[in-house]
């Protein structure tokens, strides 16, 4: 199993961004793919997650006014889409891929871990 977060780059505050998490190999049913970021020198925090087998998404409540998890399973494909971001969305975004009280935890954990990609929002 692979993961590949893609989509970062140089955006300017105010604009949108869509990022994309492919997937390759197996998906178990009761897995979840989860949305991470860790700004430079930060902890790593929680942003959403897709569930595979009833497609519910959930959002970390400080960016639910901004962010929307979806995705497209017949590509194997979770989308993470920011709108009106700012200089504090700045940070590494990764995806990873496990059940979801793995992903959740106060510390999270996941078998599958995909390279992030960086997302620099420019004031």
């Amino acid at each position: 199993v692979q993961l590949q977060a893609s989509g970062g780059g140089l955006v300017q505050s105010g604009n949108n961004l869509i990022l994309s998490c492919d997937i390759s190999g197996f998906i178990l049913p009761n897995y979840c793919v989860a949305w991470f970021r860790q700004p430079d020198g930060k902890d790593r925090e929680f942003v959403g997650r897709f569930r595979w087998h009833d497609g519910d998404s959930k959002v970390r409540d400080s960016l639910k006014d901004r962010v929307t998890i979806s995705a497209d399973e017949s590509a194997r494909r979770v989308y993470l889409q920011m709108n009106s971001l700012k200089p504090e969305d700045t940070a590494v975004y990764s995806c990873a891929m496990d059940y979801e009280y793995k992903l959740l935890s106060p510390q999270p954990s996941a078998d599958f871990w995909g390279p992030g990609t960086l997302v620099t929002v420019s004031s």
